[in-house]
Order: C-alpha cells, then sequence, then structure tokens
C-alpha cells in the first residue's frame, strides 16, 4: 500500500499529470479485497492526491470512503491527516455523508483542538 500511495503522492506533489498511471494505480487500489494494510497516512495520501490533481475515480473514492466510516475510531488519524482527507473529498466533489459525520463525531469529542493546525482547521471547517 505504501509505494501505491506515495507513487500517487508523488506525482501530485511535483504537479505532473499522468492519466494512466493515476487510473492504474487508482484501479489497483479498488481491486484489492481490503484497505485494512493501508495505514492512516496512505489513505489520506492517496485521497489528497486524486483531489489535488483532479483525477476522478469514484470507486477509489468510495472504498476510501467506505473504509473510513467502518472503522471503529480515527485515532489513528492525526489532524493533518483528517483535514487532509475531508479537504480532497470536498475538492473532488465527492459527497459520503458517513465518512463526515465519522470525521465529525472524532473532531467534536476531542478534549481540544490544540493538534490541529490552522489551516488544517480552516481545510476541515472549509469541506464541511
Amino acid at each position: 500500500p505504501q509505494n501505491l500511495a506515495n507513487t500517487a503522492w508523488a506525482f501530485a506533489k511535483a504537479e505532473v499529470p499522468h492519466p494512466a498511471l493515476f487510473e492504474k494505480v487508482a484501479d489497483r487500489i479498488v481491486a484489492l479485497d481490503h484497505l485494512r494494510t493501508f495505514k492512516s497516512q496512505e489513505i489520506s495520501n492517496v485521497a489528497w492526491a486524486y483531489a489535488k490533481m483532479e483525477v476522478t475515480h469514484p470507486p477509489l473514492f468510495e472504498g476510501l470512503a467506505d473504509h473510513i466510516a467502518a472503522l471503529d475510531h480515527l485515532d489513528a488519524f492525526d489532524p493533518q491527516e483528517l483535514a487532509n482527507t475531508v479537504w480532497a473529498f470536498a475538492k473532488a466533489e465527492v459527497s459520503h455523508p458517513p465518512l463526515f459525520e465519522k470525521v465529525a463525531d472524532h473532531i467534536a469529542a476531542l478534549d481540544h483542538l490544540d493538534a490541529f493546525n490552522p489551516q488544517g482547521l480552516a481545510n476541515t471547517v472549509w469541506a464541511f
């Protein structure tokens, strides 16, 4: 999973469009039976990369969102990963109410928001 996430992230970070590569990576991720082996950063990076590059792949976003929404908790996600993930879904104009509800409930349950930097907090609020 890390190699797939890193590849998508690197091309997006460098702003190098390559539709065939993004399609191939997304298809590979979707073909996996589960996303359990993906770390929170990898999930966040994949979502961010596809949104940043404006690559549309509904099955990929649906799979990522379904996986996150089904998690028992989001403790593995740091504030930046949460912010990047919901930003990516909003930027890609992908509606997934269970994902956003899960993230909102998680953030609302935090004792404080000190771990969010101002930009991450702004991106999170913007996404909603």
